[in-house]
């Protein structure tokens, strides 16, 4: 059965990179990505593990934690990642799960039915600290992922848990907001002390506002 946002993440127990995990307890109270990749030592994935081990600290000021999977063992995890660190320029300091009987794959429906059977598709799930599943994109084995856009949706989805606003397109951190249908207009100045504009009943922005 396939996962859909606002399904609770499953929960599994993994080896990794780090030692042995608890999903659930490893993401603790804050926010978590997971995402996988078709298999170790290749040249996509290299790049991809790469840039997430740069961008971690930028994950790190919003509360996240990040955690890769491929199918392939804890040693070939170890071995691959002094190549990612020699080639990339960075230092993977976070776990990588070996998933080689598949248990984690096939709960998060990353073995694609169109692709090779035994590797895993670019799956990238983001994770609330309610354990529920916010965000879910796949990409093709051949893509690589665009991790400046994950993390903008990240803003994105943490933004909008805490108050009653959407981002438009292509919005950055930043940029307006979009008031809420919910929020009637008499309720507006209240909710939103920085200003807003109506461009239409149905269109209204205001600037960001958890922002100073």
């Amino acid at each position: 059965m396939s996962l859909r946002l606002g399904d609770e993440a499953p929960n599994f127990t993994a080896q990794t990179t780090e030692g042995e995990i608890n999903f659930h307890d490893w993401i603790g109270e804050g926010w978590a990505i997971l995402f996988s990749h078709p298999k170790d030592y290749t040249p996509v994935c290299t790049t991809e593990l790469g840039a997430v081990a740069k961008l971690k600290p930028e994950f790190e000021k919003r509360n996240v934690k990040v955690i890769a999977l491929s199918v392939d063992s804890v040693d070939d995890h170890k071995g691959w990642i002094g190549d990612i660190n020699e080639t990339q320029g960075c230092n993977v300091s976070y776990p990588i799960i070996a998933d080689s009987e598949r248990k984690v794959a096939e709960l998060y429906n990353m073995i694609h039915p169109n692709a090779l059977e035994n590797l895993t598709i670019r799956s990238v799930y983001v994770i609330g600290p309610d354990k529920k599943i916010k965000l879910i994109i796949t990409y093709p084995a051949a893509t690589g992922r665009n991790f400046d856009e994950i993390l903008r949706v990240v803003d994105s989805l943490q933004l909008t848990a805490n108050y009653s606003v959407a981002t438009p397109v292509n919005w950055r951190n930043g940029d307006d907001c979009i008031i809420v249908p919910a929020v009637k207009d008499e309720e507006i100045e209240v909710k939103f002390p920085k200003g807003h504009k109506i461009i239409k009943p149905y269109l209204r922005t205001t600037p960001q506002p958890n922002l100073n």
